[in-house]
């Protein structure tokens, strides 16, 4: 998701993103033996790579990750995502309003959003959303050999299902479905 990486392999630092059925990991080390570096998350949320400087000596960043507020977790509450274009940067998925339209008033998204009418397990309608960051993934479903028809059909007949996926690769074989609240968009 930070696509200014790519100018680290121009800096004699190699890095590797790992995606397998075992594992998903990000490793990286210097390409010249005698140098150091080390990547660390700030105390603001911020991804910082520094190299250890030893003339300095010292620690002398390289490169610190985009301040988007849109970047930090949960920025907008539940079923709501987070767009630097539009004031308030907090806005409701369709079909959703503000919980809390005080706080929601006062630029303040973090209560998020709840549904216009309750999910009903007979009639499910989708809005498809373009071009947004997947909601947190730390309690989905995931089926890798699995096409966009078929991850509909398998969200449609699952009454918890709030929403699902389709992940692009081998041919745009993968699912991801969700059954929880929708977060961090």
């Amino acid at each position: 998701g930070m696509p200014e990486m790519q100018r680290w392999n121009n800096a004699d630092i190699v890095y590797n993103f790992t995606d397998n059925r075992e594992e998903i990991a990000f490793t990286f080390r210097d390409a010249d033996p005698s140098s150091y570096s080390r990547l660390k998350m700030s105390t603001l949320g911020l991804l910082e790579l520094s190299t250890w400087v030893p003339t300095t000596p010292g620690w002398k960043n390289f490169w610190i990750s985009s301040i988007n507020p849109c970047d930090m977790y949960e920025e907008c509450g539940p079923y709501s995502y987070c767009d630097t274009n539009t004031l308030p940067m907090c806005n409701c998925i369709k079909g959703f309003d503000p919980m809390n339209s005080d706080e929601w008033n006062s630029k303040d998204g973090s209560s998020g959003c709840v549904r216009r009418t309750p999910l009903s397990c007979k009639e499910k309608e989708f809005v498809q959303l373009k071009k947004m960051k997947l909601p947190d993934t730390t309690e989905v479903t995931v089926d890798r050999i699995v096409g966009v028809e078929e991850c509909q059909n398998r969200c449609i007949t699952d009454c918890n299902c709030t929403a699902f996926a389709n992940v692009i690769r081998n041919g745009g074989l993968g699912c991801v479905i969700w059954t929880r609240k929708l977060q961090d968009m």
